[in-house]
């Protein structure tokens, strides 16, 4: 399973990209937003930023809602630089996008999706990613994780190449019960990545090591 960060810091992609486990980045309006980022002009650059940082895709997201719109602001983020994947709403004049974007051999990501028909319907559309909100789900009472096993199970059945990037991931739990259901990607922010580091029979055992080593240095020196 291919690890993304969802983020718009440049010091957490950083942080990423160097502990040498990230495959890609997903950021959205928001998310340029909470960094500062504003203006076309600043949002595209950062998106360039963030693509030299990294080795593998990353998400830029339209602001249009209408199929013309969606073309025209999708083709010049897709210019930006060959990593770019452009994200779009799944709505109507998106997957028509989707589909417009697919044979013109630009990489896409549906988002927004919580349901498997809307995910059918994108990877119909030729989506290269699609990106079930399982954290959303979970807030009203819907497994999500059940949701990417569904949509992983129809998408093998079918053979349809759509990648199942499983977003709104809220804690390390989830990161494991998406890969257990067979998520092609987890998209999360960096605290998430690295809570997997942590057990406290981990801490205890590093304890236990340290201490002993230190008690067989000491002795050394006697």
């Amino acid at each position: 399973m291919k690890f993304f960060i969802d983020t718009a810091n440049l010091d957490q992609i950083r942080e990423a990209q160097d502990l040498g486990v990230l495959d890609g980045v997903t950021t959205n309006p928001s998310l340029m937003a909470k960094e500062g980022i504003t203006g076309e002009a600043n949002i595209l650059k950062h998106y360039v930023d963030i693509c030299n940082i990294v080795t593998g895709d990353v998400s830029a997201e339209v602001i249009a809602t209408d199929y013309a719109g969606i073309v025209s602001e999708g083709e010049r983020l897709a210019k930006l630089h060959p990593q770019i994947v452009v994200k779009v709403p799944m709505i109507k004049d998106g997957i028509k996008a989707i589909r417009y974007f697919s044979n013109k051999g630009i990489k896409t990501n549906c988002t927004l999706v919580f349901s498997a028909g809307q995910a059918l319907l994108a990877a119909k559309a030729g989506a290269t990613y699609v990106s079930p909100f399982l954290g959303r789900l979970d807030d009203i009472n819907y497994d999500g994780v059940e949701l990417i096993s569904q949509i992983v199970h129809i998408y093998r059945m079918y053979d349809y190449p759509t990648q199942v990037l499983a977003a709104s991931i809220r804690n390390p739990l989830h990161i494991v019960r998406c890969a257990e259901a067979g998520a092609d990607v987890a998209t999360c922010p960096l605290n998430a990545i690295l809570d997997l580091l942590k057990h406290p029979l981990t801490d205890i055992g590093l304890a236990k090591f340290l201490a002993d080593a230190k008690k067989f240095q000491t002795e050394s020196v006697k």
